[in-house]
C-alpha cells in the first residue's frame, strides 16, 4: 500500500508581533488547536487557527516520541516562543522521521499550551 502524501502551502509573510519585525511561513489551511494536552490523543477537535510557522524544531524518532507523550513537560527550547496573532498561532513546527507534524504554540510558557497536528 503506498503511503498518501499531503501537501500544504506555506506561504513565507513578514510579520510585526510586540513591537519586532519577524519572519514566518503561514499555513494555506487552518489547524484545530487542543489546550493543554497531555500528549498526541488529547489532539483535535479543538478550535480551527491559522498557523504562523516561526521555527522548524526536528527531533529524532525517539525524541519526538518522548515529547509527544509528555506535551506539558517544560522544554527549554520553547521557552518564551508563540502566541496568538490576528486570527491565528505563532508557532514551533516540530518534525521527525515517519511522526506527524505538530505545530506548538506555548504562548511565552515552555511546553505546550496550544498543539496542532497533521498526519
Amino acid at each position: 500500500m503506498a503511503p498518501i502524501v499531503i501537501q500544504i502551502e506555506r506561504i513565507p509573510q513578514t510579520i510585526t508581533f510586540n513591537g519586532e519585525t519577524i519572519e514566518v511561513e503561514k499555513l494555506g489551511i487552518p489547524l484545530p488547536f487542543a489546550r493543554k494536552p497531555c500528549d498526541l490523543g488529547d489532539l483535535g477537535g479543538g478550535e480551527n487557527y491559522t498557523v504562523y510557522i516561526t521555527e522548524t524544531r526536528t527531533l529524532t524518532p525517539a525524541e519526538f516520541d518522548e515529547f509527544a507523550r509528555h506535551l506539558l513537560r517544560p522544554c527549554e527550547w520553547l521557552t518564551g516562543k508563540g502566541g496568538y496573532f490576528r486570527e491565528g498561532r505563532l508557532c514551533v513546527a516540530v518534525t521527525a522521521p515517519e511522526r506527524p507534524w505538530l505545530f506548538v504554540d506555548p504562548s511565552g510558557g515552555s511546553y505546550g499550551r496550544y498543539v496542532a497536528r497533521v498526519g
